[in-house]
Formats: structure tokens, sequence, C-alpha cells
């Protein structure tokens, strides 16, 4: 156990549909107690069956000492969930009035010192945490789908949010093999679903102009630079495709036709009728001859790959 992680040992799990359930795989992989609760019918026998369904895929990546899935435990009454926890995870349902309502029952019941982090998506945490008696504990915690193989965690604190529940949540994250960065100014969708949305903006204006179909557009990606971006950023592979002077010869080189095709990028507004018909109906015959279940398990098993080589390669930050 790492010393950003020696303060928690067992950690509050709000809302356990796929996310929760994700990172309530991940805490217990890392010899944590988890206990959870969620509102919803059968809840409970889903936990216990996505659990069971990463365990493993954790397996297989490593486990921590003590690591069980027995050590996890469902709590029908949040406030039971809450108490004595270390740390919280909330997965509640991406709506404003249902985050506050959670926030603010979640406050009431545990103790005041302890972090509470949620993982929404889009919110922004300042319109939220005045919910909660304590908000300078209420941060975000956004995971990437799914949390217990992706490493990224954007964290992200509001107007009420003290620094020490931001420094905290950055070493508990880092401490059970996450990459947590800390985003410094709240804007809508944080920054890596921003970078996404930039990217899907510009693949769906291709497939409305007619440039390309969904299938060629997603080879483009995914065996052209998406291969470099799984390993390195936009800002470092920049920087390499410069050779020994770097960035700024790239930038001074590549600048004015970078400039000149940011100026000819679409900006579509909404998903049109059409728009959204030709998404679903290229993204079918590009899986027609694939299995879904199967797409998504070779999906996972080459991502557990590509993380250990990663982890592997010293120079690759």
């Amino acid at each position: 156990m790492t010393s950003g992680q020696s303060e928690i040992s067992r950690v509050a799990v709000i809302g356990t549909g796929v996310i929760g359930a994700s990172w309530a795989a991940l805490f217990l992989s890392r010899g944590l107690d988890v206990v959870a609760t969620d509102p919803a019918p059968g809840a409970e026998a889903r936990l216990h069956a996505l659990v069971a369904g990463f365990w493993p895929a954790l397996t297989r990546i490593g486990l921590a000492g003590g690591a069980s899935v027995d050590r996890l435990r469902f709590e029908p009454d949040l406030a039971k969930t809450v108490a004595g926890a270390d740390f919280i995870q909330e997965n509640g349902p991406e709506r404003v009035d249902i985050k506050r309502t959670l926030l603010a029952e979640i406050d009431a019941a545990a103790n005041p010192d302890v972090i509470i982090a949620t993982s929404s998506s889009g919110i922004l945490i300042s319109a939220i945490q005045d919910a909660a008696k304590h908000p300078e504990r209420v941060l975000l915690g956004h995971p990437f789908n799914p949390p217990h193989l992706i490493p990224l965690v954007e964290v992200v604190g509001g107007s009420l949010t003290g620094q020490d529940a931001i420094d905290r949540a950055m070493a508990f994250y880092a401490a059970i093999g996450k990459k947590p960065i800390h985003i410094r100014r709240e804007v809508p969708g944080h920054v890596a679903n921003r970078l996404q949305a930039a990217l899907w903006r510009e693949a769906f204006h291709l497939l409305e102009q007619g440039v390309a179909s969904v299938a060629d557009i997603d080879t483009a990606i995914a065996h052209g630079p998406g291969l470099r971006w799984a390993l390195l950023g936009p800002f470092l592979n920049l920087h390499l495709s410069g050779g020994a002077a770097g960035i700024g010869h790239t930038i001074d080189h590549l600048g004015p036709p970078i400039a000149s095709w940011w100026q000819d990028l679409g900006n579509p507004t909404t998903f049109s009728p059409e728009l959204r018909a030709q998404a679903i109906a290229g993204v079918a015959a590009e899986l027609a001859a694939y299995d879904f279940p199967e797409t998504v398990r070779q999906r996972d098993e080459a991502l557990i790959s590509l993380l250990a080589l990663k982890a592997a390669s010293e120079q690759l930050p």
C-alpha cells in the first residue's frame, strides 16, 4: 500500500451502474474494502455480476495484496454506506438536481473531512457542491470508461473546493494506479471530452459532406494517428515530429497549413435525423461481420496489452 492510499482502506461507491461497478472493481483490486449502494431494483445482483465480469482482466493486470471480491458489500441505505468511509465516489445520474440531492445526503452522513468525488462527465462542480454543508471537500473525479482499465481521472475543484481536498484526491488516485490530471479551471466537458468532441465534430462533418464513409473515417484514426495518440499526447507527438529541433520546428513549418485547415474545419451544431441515420447505418455495416461481445472482449484484451507495454516503457510519460 502506497502513502497516498495508506489513509484510505474503505471506499463508498454511490451508484452501481457500469461506471460505478467498474470503480468498485478497481478499488477491490487495489486491496480496499468497498461498500456500495444503488436504489434501482436488482442493483445488488447486477453489481456482483459486473464485478465478477471485470475481475479476470484485473487479475491479469495484477492484484494488490489482499484484493478480493469478497471485500465488496452492498448496503441499501445510503447513510450507512458512507458512514465510516475514507473516500466516496459518487456515480449518480447526470442531472444537476439529482446530484445536488445526493451530495446533500452524502455530506450529512459522511465524516466531514472525507472527500466526496463525483464521476460527472459534464456537470460543473460549482453548480452542485454548495448543496453540501462541507463543500470544501467536494470535487470532480471524472474517469474514462471503463474506469477499471483506463487510467485517466480528471480532478476538478469548484469555487468552494479546498486545495487540500484536491491534493489528497490526486494522491489517492495515483496511489491506486490511475493517471490523475488536475484541471485548473472549470469548463463544460472538462478536458478529454472536449478534445474528443473536437474530433467527433470533424468526423461527423466529413461524413455529412460525403468526404468519407464511417468505416474509412474509423480506419483513418485507428490505423493512423490513433496509434501514436495511444502512446503520447498531441503536444509530444508534434514535438517528436519536429525531430531534434522539436515542436518549435514543427510549428514553424507546419503551422501555416495547420492554421489553414482550422479555417476549413466543419462546424455542425446539431445531429440532424439524416446524419444520425448515416452514422447508425455506417457503424452497422462496419460491424456486420463481427460479433459485438467478442469485439468488446478483444478491445479490452488489446487495451490490457497496450497498458502493459506503456508501463514497461520508461520513456513514455
